[in-house]
């Protein structure tokens, strides 16, 4: 593998050592991750959000049965 050097703002890098450790990795690795993701071959899922992005608001009803008190009626009898 070859290495490079790049000049990250301090924030970037504090960002970067907090995601490391995150991820129980090292800051190479969170880099190669992100530059995998960004030229669009990366090996990172999306999360269910990113995934169904375009269905997100597309369904009409109650956003949450739970509280909808009759949407229960007769639950667990």
């Amino acid at each position: 593998m070859r290495a490079i050097s790049i000049k990250l703002p301090d924030h970037l890098d504090r960002e970067l050592t907090a995601l490391a450790q995150q991820r129980h990795g090292n800051r190479s690795a969170v880099l190669r991750e992100a530059l995998e993701a960004f030229a669009g071959r990366g090996t990172a899922k999306p999360s269910v959000t990113e995934a169904a992005a375009d269905l997100v608001g597309s369904l009409r009803g109650p956003k949450d049965l739970s509280t909808a008190a009759r949407h229960m009626a007769g639950y667990g009898e």
